[in-house]
């Protein structure tokens, strides 16, 4: 089973929301779009799932032409971020809903209802009502209804999105191994990410509407083909500022400049743009973040075990992100300190260069 998306577009009036698409989703890995909101991740799968119609272009399912085909004859599952489950309904007969439609045999349904909910920890609440549940055992019962199905395509537009951080992480952590073995092509909507990272698999990197990089993630990750995609996969966002580059040596401004080694050193002479993650800016010195970089701090936040300063430098907000506490003050001069190995070069019209 796969999907292919073929020179895909959709318009609404004469405004285009997906731009020009080809893509190929295979089975056996997660297929994750990774974008802000609004960058299109919902429209492309409303395209796919059948509840939004195509301007042009075509949507193949395991080679047969499903473009004009209803989502009932698709047979794909879709998971919201929203609990979408039918209030009238005990969890059995959610789960077992679309197994009903489909006149499925009762015991055949009996079988299936019950491995989906062993699987989500759900044979307890089998007879009670979503209002009765939890939001994190409503989205579970949303999740048990697409395994049930045993649908080709399983479409999870942020389905973690509503719940809390400490259940995120458990669904987080179990659903690659929900879907694992079961043939179907999984596309996940997410816009964080880490989250990308977690579930591995191939990454479709989404921008106003169009895909600007697909591949297996951690690669992706590594190596963005432009400062779109980079932008894309860095949270908090990525650093970036012009440069002048001549000779061995970047400069960013008249106090911050380095030396240039590796492919980085054998670019023509000129400007370009550098882009480096905010967890490669430090707060303190270190054999690698070395280059000094000087800064006003605007904003600081702690998150659990990490410490993040946005710092002003010239005409540019950068961002430091770095492990433990460490004391900022705001509106007060400080070093902040660059590990150069880990910058991208990008020319002026966007691509990576080095």
């Amino acid at each position: 089973m796969t999907i292919k998306l073929q020179n895909i577009t959709k318009r609404v009036g004469a405004i285009t929301h997906i731009k020009e698409t080809s893509l190929v989703l295979e089975p056996g890995h997660f297929n994750v779009l990774l974008g802000q909101t609004g960058a299109g991740k919902t429209s492309l799968i409303k395209m796919m799932a059948g509840l939004d119609p195509i301007a042009s272009g075509q949507i193949f399912m395991d080679g047969e032409d499903v473009t004009k085909l209803s989502t009932q004859k698709r047979n794909i599952s879709l998971v919201h971020q929203f609990f979408v489950n039918y209030p009238h309904m005990t969890v059995f007969d959610n789960i077992a809903s679309p197994l009903k439609v489909a006149g499925m045999a009762q015991s055949e349904i009996q079988g299936r209802v019950e491995e989906a909910a062993d699987i989500l920890q759900l044979r307890p609440m089998l007879d009670r009502y979503p209002h009765e549940l939890s939001g994190g055992q409503q989205q579970r019962t949303a999740l048990a209804r697409a395994i049930a199905k045993e649908s080709r395509a399983v479409f999870l537009d942020e389905p973690l999105a509503n719940l809390d951080y400490k259940l995120r992480e458990e669904l987080r952590e179990q659903l690659p191994e929900l879907f694992a073995g079961r043939g179907a092509v999984v596309v996940y909507a997410t816009s964080e990410p880490e989250e990308a990272l977690l579930l591995g698999g191939k990454t479709a990197l989404m921008d106003d509407g169009r895909v600007t990089q697909f591949g297996p993630t951690a690669e992706i990750y590594h190596n963005p083909h432009n400062l779109a995609s980079a932008q894309v996969f860095s949270s908090p966002p990525i650093n970036a500022a012009s440069i002048t580059k001549q000779g061995a040596k970047a400069t960013l401004d008249a106090n911050t400049s380095w030396s240039l080694t590796g492919p980085a050193a054998n670019l023509k002479d000129g400007e370009y743009t550098v882009a480096i993650r905010p967890n490669h800016i430090m707060p303190n010195q270190t054999g690698r973040a070395s280059v000094i970089l000087n800064g006003t701090v605007l904003v600081t936040e702690l998150s659990g075990s990490e410490s993040s300063a946005h710092f002003e430098m010239g005409d540019n907000t950068w961002v430091s992100l770095a492990h433990g506490t460490h004391p900022f003050e705001i509106g007060k001069p400080r070093q902040f300190y660059m590990d150069p190995s880990h910058c991208f070069y990008f020319a002026p019209d966007g691509a990576l260069v080095a």
